[in-house]
Formats: structure tokens, C-alpha cells, sequence
């Protein structure tokens, strides 16, 4: 869990810094001619010493109109409108948004990962179980359970462990078990939903506080002038609406994987109970076969 959640803290911290570099490098391609260029302005300039002022000058303004019009096409990264978004929001507001998001997506990662690793083919298991116990007894069917992933080979395991044939209440003491066992299953099962659930709630809570503190900037800021100018309103305006923006979309974000990772779940834990049932079914089909 620790590692996963360094990690997408560091991957995020990345995709933070690399626009930077990005930027860093553009502003030295605009700035920096390269050598093809240099080489054409040096034979243009060689060609117009023989024309006259009066027609270089339209020719090199057209040529700077020309370069402008590129640098003002050129659409701008995801990476750079992110970054330049979030500097606008203000870091301070921003920064626990941005961590309510790092932290509830690597804790939903790992939910996604571990149910999906809960999850088998439920009815193949039930008929290698009934037909290992048929063939090999209880010892066979538990070791099949032993060597099989997630919860439901876990509680057949505990169910078939505690079943005695020495004690005439056995089949009512492994459904005890299975019981008891599938509360701990259903535990593990909703590890960590209560953080996701709590990051849900916090993003939002911060976006509007981030609302709040700008708009009392913004109505400071028409106090001390002593009137109402756009100017001066809308640095604690734009603050206010960026961080309500982010809040709402980590929410919507997180409330996404917490929906999916509770339909996961309920689904898992049907299995279980179905399971469950087939257990008893299959130790009374044992007994009456074998006395």
C-alpha cells in the first residue's frame, strides 16, 4: 500500500515538473535561431544590399508578422494548462486537493487490484471441491482450497477444517464457521473504503474553503480601494472558482472508482453466500454417501 501510494505521489510530482522543462525549452527554440535559419537570414540580407530601404522593410515586417502568427497558433499542452491552472488557484489550496486525489486514487488502484485477484470462477471451484472430496476426502478438498486465491476458497477452507466427523454437530459447527469467517472476508473485502469515502468529502470541503478565502480577498481588495473595479476583484474570483472546479472534479472522480469498488464487492460477497450454501450442500450430499 505505502509503496503504491509513493509511487503515484511521484508520478504526479513528474507530470508536474516535466512541463516546466518543457517550457524552459521552447522558450529557447522561439529565442535561438538554428543554423538553417541563421544561413537564410545571412543570404537574405546579402541579396536585399542590393535593393533598396524602402522594400527590406516591408519584407522583414511581413516576415516578424509571419513568426508571430505561428507563435500564437500554437496550441499549449495539457501539461502546461494544468500547471498553469494550478499555479492560478493558488498552491495553498490546491496542494491538499491535489493530495485528496494522489491518495484516494492509490488506495482505489489497490482495491481494483486485490478484488480483482479475490475473483475466480465460482462454479468451476464448487465442482472441483465436491468431486476432490469425493475422490480424496476432507484432506484432498483442503488442499485444493489451500492452493486457490481469494475469499471464497478461504471460508470453504475454514468450513472444511473444522469439520469433525467424530462430533454429531459437525455440519452446524462449519456453518457457524463459514458464517463468522465470511464477516472477516466482507472486512477485507471493504479495507480502505472509508479513506476513498473520506477524500470524497474533503476535495470538495477544500475547493469551497478556497471559494470562501477568495472572495473575502477579492471584497479586501474593494475596501482598501474604496471601489469596485473588475481588476481588482478578479485575482480572489479566479481563485474561488479554480478551487471549487478542482474539489468537484477530484470528487467525481474518486465517487466513480468508490461506486465501481462497491459493486465489486457486493458481487464478491454474493458469491460468497452462494458459496456457503453449496458447502453444507455438498458436506450432507458427503455424509450420506459415505455412512
Amino acid at each position: 500500500m505505502i509503496r503504491t501510494i509513493l509511487f503515484f505521489v511521484l508520478f504526479w510530482m513528474f507530470s508536474f515538473i516535466t512541463p516546466i522543462s518543457v517550457l524552459a525549452q521552447a522558450d529557447n527554440k522561439n529565442t535561438t535561431p538554428d543554423t538553417a535559419t541563421s544561413v537564410k537570414d545571412d543570404e537574405q540580407l546579402t541579396i536585399s544590399a542590393s535593393q533598396t530601404k524602402d522594400t527590406v522593410k516591408p519584407a522583414t515586417t511581413a516576415i516578424i508578422e509571419q513568426e508571430e502568427q505561428d507563435n500564437e497558433e500554437e496550441p499549449a499542452g495539457m501539461h502546461q494548462e494544468i500547471k498553469r491552472l494550478f499555479i492560478e488557484g493558488g498552491p495553498l489550496f490546491m496542494t491538499p486537493i491535489l493530495l485528496c486525489l494522489l491518495f484516494g486514487l492509490a488506495i482505489a488502484i489497490e482495491r481494483f487490484i486485490y478484488l480483482n485477484l479475490s475473483s475466480i470462477n465460482t462454479e468451476k471451484f464448487i465442482n472441483n471441491v465436491e468431486n476432490g472430496l469425493n475422490a480424496g476426502g476432507i484432506d484432498n478438498a483442503k488442499e485444493l482450497c489451500r492452493n486457490t486465491r481469494g475469499p471464497v476458497a478461504s471460508i470453504f477452507y475454514q468450513g472444511l477444517d473444522r469439520y469433525d466427523p467424530s462430533k454429531e454437530n459437525r455440519i452446524d459447527i462449519v456453518e457457524k464457521t463459514i458464517i463468522a469467517y465470511g464477516a472477516v472476508q466482507t472486512g477485507l473485502l471493504e479495507k480502505g473504503l472509508t479513506w476513498i469515502a473520506l477524500f470524497i468529502s474533503l476535495a470538495p470541503m477544500l475547493g469551497f474553503l478556497g471559494t470562501v478565502i477568495g472572495m473575502v480577498v477579492a471584497f479586501d481588495a474593494i475596501e482598501k480601494a474604496g471601489d469596485i473595479s473588475p481588476s481588482l476583484v478578479a485575482g480572489g474570483i479566479k481563485i474561488a472558482l479554480i478551487t471549487t472546479v478542482g474539489g468537484l472534479i477530484v470528487a467525481m472522480i474518486l465517487q466513480v472508482a468508490y461506486n465501481y469498488i462497491i459493486s465489486k464487492i457486493n458481487s464478491l460477497i454474493n458469491k460468497m453466500e452462494d458459496a456457503s450454501i453449496s458447502l453444507i450442500d455438498i458436506l450432507v450430499k458427503y455424509e450420506k454417501e459415505k455412512y
